[in-house]
């Protein structure tokens, strides 16, 4: 089986801010990752990207804010997305 593309998204939230969202099911778990999902969230400002929640090969899963990355604990891919939104509403300027 190859990987199966489940969401695949971009969302523009301003002039010069988007989000795009790519979560795929894959065979077997990502190194380090404990369940069947790859998945790559991020929201970009100003062509950067501020806040982006992965689970890259090796690192497992976890989000980058700013410059710090920080562990995260995926449980469904449900709350993924809730916790990103969550995130990307608390670094919008109001």
């Amino acid at each position: 089986m190859k990987a199966q593309a489940l969401l695949n998204e971009r969302h523009q939230l301003g002039p010069t801010a988007f989000v795009e969202l790519r979560i795929w099911r894959v065979p077997q778990p990502v190194r380090g990752s404990s369940h069947d999902l790859k998945y790559a969230l991020a929201y970009v400002v100003d062509g950067v990207c501020v806040l982006r929640y992965d689970n890259e090969a090796g690192k497992g899963d976890h989000r980058h804010l700013g410059a710090r990355e920080t562990d995260y604990a995926f449980t469904t891919p449900a709350a993924l997305l809730a916790d990103f939104w969550k995130d990307v509403d608390q670094w919008r300027p109001e």
